[in-house]
C-alpha cells in the first residue's frame, strides 16, 4: 500500500484533480492519497518549488509525490521521476524539483510517454498512471531511463549585503498575505530592524500575539525563513508588494 502525494495548480473548480485521483484509484486501489495542495497559482514554478520542498520531508521514506505545475505541458521538455532519501518524485523538468533533483544523492530518470497521452493533461495521462506504478511495487527502471543531463534547475535569489543592511527578497505570498523572504535566522539577529519600503517593522517576534491588531510584524516562521505579516490583515495588501519585493534586515 502506497502514499500518494499531490501538488498541482489546477484548482477544484475543474475535474482535472478528480481526473487524476480516478486514474489513481483505478490503477493503485490500496494507495493513499494526500492532497498538498491544488491552487499554486497557475503556472507558478516557483511557488510550486517552495511548497514542495517545505513539506515533502515531513512525509515517510517511501512516499511518492506527484508534483504537476506545467506551463510546458506536451512540448519536448522532460517528465522526471527522481528518487532522493527513499521518496519518489514525479514533475515536469521546469526547475519544480530544485533543490531536489539536483543533490547529490538524487536518482534522475527521463519518463517514457504512453502512447495515447493528451498532450495538454500529462498529469492524468503519465504522471497519475507512473505514481499507480510505483505504489504498486514497480521499480523506477520500468518506467524511465536516465536522464543523462543535468535537470532544469531555478537559479533562486541569495540575500546579500548592503552597507549594514541584509537584503533579501519575497519568494512566496500565502492565502493570509504572509509575505514569505528568503531571510534566515542566520541573515537575521536578534537586533536587526525588519524594513519592507520604507517602513520599520522591528526586530523579530514570537507570534502575532506579540502585536495588537492591525500592526506589521516580522517572526521566524514555520517553515524557517523570517515572513512579514500584519495580525488580522495582509502584509501584501498593506505594503503593496509580492514575489520580488526587497525586504531588508537593518543591522546598525
Amino acid at each position: 500500500m502506497g502514499l500518494i502525494t499531490l501538488l498541482t495548480d489546477y484548482g477544484t473548480s475543474d475535474s482535472y484533480v478528480g481526473e487524476m485521483k480516478g486514474t489513481l484509484a483505478r490503477l493503485a486501489p490500496g494507495a493513499a492519497v494526500v492532497d498538498i495542495t491544488h491552487h499554486v497559482p497557475p503556472g507558478d514554478v516557483r511557488a510550486a518549488r517552495y511548497l514542495l520542498g517545505r513539506t515533502w520531508g515531513r512525509f515517510p521514506s517511501g512516499t511518492i509525490h506527484l508534483a504537476v505545475v506545467d506551463p510546458g505541458v506536451g512540448t519536448d521538455r522532460a517528465c522526471l521521476l527522481v528518487a532522493v532519501a527513499g521518496h519518489y518524485f514525479l514533475a515536469p523538468d521546469n526547475g519544480l524539483l530544485t533543490g531536489i533533483a539536483d543533490r547529490a544523492d538524487a536518482s534522475v530518470l527521463g519518463l517514457k510517454l504512453p502512447h495515447g497521452a493528451a498532450p495538454t493533461f500529462h498529469g492524468r495521462d503519465l504522471f497519475a498512471p507512473a505514481a499507480a506504478a510505483l505504489a504498486e511495487g514497480c521499480s523506477p527502471a520500468e518506467l524511465g531511463t536516465p536522464l543523462g543531463r543535468v535537470p532544469v534547475i531555478i537559479e533562486l535569489p541569495q540575500p546579500h549585503y548592503e552597507g549594514k543592511n541584509v537584503v533579501g527578497e519575497v519568494i512566496y505570498v500565502d492565502r493570509f498575505g504572509n509575505l514569505v523572504t528568503n531571510l534566515t535566522p542566520a541573515e537575521v539577529p536578534s537586533y536587526a530592524v525588519l524594513v519592507v519600503e520604507d517602513s520599520d517593522i522591528g526586530p523579530l517576534v514570537a507570534t502575532f500575539g506579540a502585536v495588537t491588531s492591525g500592526s506589521p510584524l516580522a517572526y521566524l516562521g514555520s517553515g524557517g525563513q523570517v515572513e512579514i505579516a500584519v495580525r488580522d490583515g495582509s502584509a501584501a495588501r498593506r505594503f503593496g508588494i509580492g514575489v520580488g519585493g526587497r525586504v531588508r534586515a537593518r543591522l546598525g
